[in-house]
């Protein structure tokens, strides 16, 4: 079985070259973290005036004309108790789940049997082949917009901790494989505390 490995954050790029020009405060370098706090609020908490519906627009705007890549390297940076890192955190997620679906499926195919009760908050369909797990993580993405932000970490925290189980036990190369568990099971800790903070109501 080939390796499958979380990919790793890269740097953020700094806003410019026409991409971030429209949001308040992104032409200075010094504003990166603001903006990355501020849209990431904007997304998950919704717009409250007409100044944040039009930056809502443009976010929204940017991700369809660029890719959520770009929006994504905002985030990159921002601490794991926060917001903008706590999306960047499922960003990840999402983006490895689709670059290797066939071997999350089989590797989640695999954990749920030993954490069934995972299995159930996460609910993929089953049987969980590519394309139930890649819908189901889109899924846990929509309901950053459209439902309870808590409840939408906790699944993407039972998923991340399943494939990690099914990764440690399918193990074929020991050591690697079981690191990369590791990094699993860390993402799901990290998303599993963002859903308590989120309900404490002092994720920002």
């Amino acid at each position: 079985m080939g390796r499958v490995t979380v990919p790793t954050p890269r740097r953020p790029i700094l806003p410019g070259n026409q991409l971030f020009e429209s949001l308040p405060g992104a032409a200075d370098p010094a504003a990166v973290a603001e903006v990355a706090h501020r849209t990431a609020e904007l997304l998950v908490r919704g717009a409250r005036t007409s100044e944040d519906a039009e930056v809502v627009a443009r976010v929204v705007k940017l991700a369809d004309d660029y890719g959520l890549d770009e929006l994504a390297d905002l985030w990159s940076d921002s601490p794991a108790d926060s917001l903008p890192g706590t999306l960047w955190r499922l960003y990840l997620l999402r983006s490895w789940v689709h670059s290797s679906a066939e071997d999350v499926s089989r590797e989640y195919a695999t954990g749920r049997e030993y954490a069934e009760v995972h299995a159930v908050v996460a609910g993929v369909a089953d049987p969980p082949g590519p394309t139930e797990v890649k819908d189901m993580v889109d899924a846990v993405l929509r309901g950053v917009a459209t439902g309870d932000f808590a409840t939408t970490l906790d699944r993407a925290a039972a998923f991340a901790r399943i494939v990690a189980t099914g990764r440690a036990h399918l193990a074929d190369d020991g050591h690697d494989q079981v690191r990369s568990a590791s990094k699993l099971v860390e993402l799901a800790d990290q998303l599993q505390t963002a859903a308590r903070t989120e309900r404490a109501g002092q994720l920002w």
